[in-house]
């Protein structure tokens, strides 16, 4: 299946400005929805494809650095792209440390803002990605029997088969079927790829020191 188009939302009260973006950006094969305001931005349905936020600094009723804040307490990962022609050096640091992907001060060069659209895209597509493969382990993870999962911490934390036997009171050759188990049923090749497996879905032990 071939993945939809990005979409980019421009939220910018100016209408000429809008207007100018939009024809931009759809001139390099993006999508392009516009917003006047923090609440028509918030209120609207977003497509469920990669996507950044072109924000304009200020905005009627929120600034775009209060709407930053509100998103990442909503745990809304969208990356931003701030353009203003009102900034100052310590609303630019705000912003980046939040995570903003750049500040632009207006007037800005069309490919610097394309540039930063690029870098924002591509970040929201490979959390995509890292969220769907956390998906599809949790749903692995799911298939374990509670003696598996009693033993995935151990095998991930570096533990030879023997202690981890000591520690769940079963034989070595138990704990070699149930590593092996793990190994089928999470689709992992080997041990460190269980172990990075174990670190995306949070598994306590999974930075291991071998023994």
């Amino acid at each position: 299946m071939t993945e939809r188009l990005p979409t980019v939302f421009v939220l910018d009260d100016d209408v000429s400005m809008q207007n100018s973006l939009r024809a931009l950006i759809r001139s390099v094969g993006l999508n392009v929805e516009c917003f006047s305001s923090p609440f028509e931005f918030l209120r609207g349905m977003r497509p469920d494809v990669p996507s950044c936020l072109v924000l304009e600094v200020r905005l009627p009723g929120k600034s775009g650095i209060d709407l930053q804040r509100e998103l990442s307490e909503s745990s809304i990962p969208i990356p931003i792209i701030f353009i203003t022609a009102h900034g100052d050096i310590p609303m630019t640091v705000r912003a980046m440390k939040a995570g903003a992907i750049d500040f632009l001060p207006k007037p800005f060069r069309d490919q610097d803002l394309l540039d930063a659209i690029q870098l924002g895209l591509e970040r929201d597509r490979a959390r995509r990605l890292r969220q769907a493969e956390i998906a599809i382990l949790r749903g692995r993870l799911e298939s374990l029997t509670p003696r598996e999962r009693q033993v995935f911490p151990l095998v991930v934390s570096g533990l030879p088969n023997k202690q981890v036997a000591a520690e769940i009171g079963a034989t070595e050759a138990t704990v070699k079927v149930h590593r092996s188990q793990l190994m089928r049923k999470l689709g992992a090749d080997s041990l460190p790829e269980l172990v990075r497996m174990a670190e995306k879905i949070g598994i306590p032990g999974s930075k291991p020191t071998f023994r």
